[in-house]
């Protein structure tokens, strides 16, 4: 990296270029430049076309772009123009520039955005290229983009000044091309099966819908506590009982937890529901969605993450919770059925628990721990005990245990879809079993929260049909589909820690120190 002190002679040098341009009467910042085409519609349209043929075209083009590279070679010069779809070689002939272009071009620095115009040839070494008549200069580039930006150790100063980063990283660039493309896919692909696209509230009276400890803000005007929803799943349900019998909601939800490779305080969810239908169907529609959600973005359902080969095509794995938990880590199937040797066999293996954890709890931690490393091909892990999922259906057959499951792919935890809870009264008991229960030393539990949602019961008590719903992490499944280890690589503005001498993460400048995705 630059010194401060020669980083601030080049940021003097491009001032001094500016005022240049300026004294030759070009604007410094003009307000408009009519773009007609791109370096990919050029490419395109001529990529194959011969030299001579190229020489009748006969035709003006006007494109716009940042400088990346610059040669001059006395009368003439060479710049390579990237524009949103790709780069094309600029050649540029000094006595054929119209105007203040001559002095424009001999102000140019690296990064500068430039509107330039001409026709088409191939050079002597057969690169498609404009034949630039006119250039101007329309944003200056004060700051020197840096020259080995990849490879930096201290990722934090790429996620700070992203801007930079996806100027000079293409990979960059792609995985949010990649992530775009996903979250179209899921909303056409829903869509296409006749759920609705709908909006839930972001600040909530009760935050729901998930165990999770909330951010809390104020509303001046109504004089109360909101918290930032933590999920929107109650307030979809109430669509569900309002006759909107498919929704889905692509949301930001915010948790006030640490963060992780696998976790950032903000992040995307893509959440549904499906009347008269069971956990069983969505299983079904997350394979379909996902294999095919690949081949559209990938072009084949076989991916590779972090070294591994991974076939996305259904039908996909499933595995009792108990039997996961037999099969990765050799816990005897008897001992899982009694809470006091559950706890013994799960120490035994180093897993964190608490004297007073129920048997449910100690089986969600034991699978957390040790079970979903193992869990690389598409799985679902079903069965899950009821009292760590107090929103979702008991099965008839066992009530114990509930109609769940969580989707694993890549050891994430991609999914989490169940067969919901619609009797008001069993809902209102958990709510309050849940309350009372609640553990004062667990991060993820606010203790100032001292009621249930009775709107929610009351909606219940209007009626919901027979109802499946589920939640996929975007974040993590656009982790998967580009093979990125870190949640932060995906997230265009994840959250960082403030910078030594800042008060705000976020700002530019470099940290002091380095500290991995």
């Amino acid at each position: 990296m630059a010194s401060a002190d020669e980083s601030n002679r080049l940021i003097q040098n491009r001032r001094t270029n500016l005022e240049a341009v300026r004294a030759a009467g070009g604007a410094a910042y003009p307000n408009r430049f009519v773009v007609t085409s791109t370096t990919a519609a050029i490419r395109e349209r001529f990529g194959d076309t011969p030299a001579e043929d190229l020489a009748k075209v006969g035709e003006q083009f006007r494109l716009a772009g940042r400088i990346m590279a610059l040669r001059a070679h006395g009368k003439t010069a060479f710049a390579d123009l990237h524009d949103r779809t790709g780069r094309i070689q600029l050649f540029v002939r000094k006595d054929q520039l119209e105007g203040a272009g001559t002095e424009t071009l001999s102000h140019l620095d690296l990064g500068d955005l430039v509107g330039a115009e001409g026709g088409v040839l191939r050079t002597r070494t057969g690169e498609l290229s404009v034949e630039v008549t006119n250039i101007v200069l329309l944003a200056k580039s004060l700051r020197p983009l840096p020259e080995k930006w990849h490879g930096l150790k201290d990722v934090e100063t790429r996620f700070r000044e992203r801007a930079v980063d996806l100027l000079v990283n293409p990979g960059v660039r792609e995985i949010f091309v990649k992530r775009a493309r996903i979250i179209q896919f899921i909303r056409e692909f829903l869509s296409s099966r006749g759920f609705l696209e709908v909006e839930t509230p972001m600040m909530q009276a009760l935050p729901g819908g998930a165990t999770a400890r909330p951010f809390r803000t104020h509303h001046n005007a109504l004089g109360m506590d909101l918290y930032l929803r933590i999920a929107p799943e109650l307030y979809l349900k109430r669509l569900v009982v309002g006759g909107l019998d498919r929704v889905f909601e692509i949301n930001r939800n915010f948790r006030n937890e640490g963060l992780s490779t696998r976790h950032n305080p903000e992040f995307t969810m893509l959440e549904f529901y499906q009347a008269y239908a069971t956990h069983e169907d969505l299983m079904a529609l997350t394979e379909e969605m996902l294999s095919e959600c690949a081949r559209e973005i990938l072009g084949s359902a076989q991916i590779e993450y972090q070294g591994q080969p991974i076939d996305l095509s259904p039908p996909w794995g499933r595995l009792s919770l108990r039997d996961a938990i037999t099969r990765h880590t050799g816990i005897a199937g008897d001992a899982l059925a009694d809470r006091g040797s559950a706890l013994e066999a799960a120490r035994a293996l180093g897993v964190k628990l608490k004297d007073d954890d129920s048997l449910g709890r100690i089986l969600a931690k034991v699978v957390d721990a040790l079970v979903e490393p193992h869990l690389v091909q598409p799985t679902f892990v079903v069965d899950y005990p009821t009292e760590v999922s107090p929103l979702s259906r008991p099965r008839d057959d066992d009530p114990s245990l509930v109609e769940r499951f969580e989707a694993f792919i890549g050891a994430l935890e991609v999914a989490n879809g169940f067969s919901e809870l619609n009797d008001p009264d069993e809902q209102r008991r958990r709510f309050l079993s849940q309350l009372d229960n609640r553990d004062p030393d667990d991060p993820d539990v606010d203790m100032d929260i001292r009621e249930i949602d009775e709107d929610y019961i009351r909606t219940l008590e209007v009626g919901m049909p027979p109802t499946a719903g589920e939640g996929i992490g975007i974040d993590r499944l656009v982790m998967l589909l580009t093979n990125s280890h870190s949640i932060r690589e995906v997230i265009l503005f994840p959250q960082l820690r403030p910078e030594h001498g800042r008060g705000v993460a976020g700002e530019g400048g470099e940290p002091p120190s380095s500290e991995s995705a």
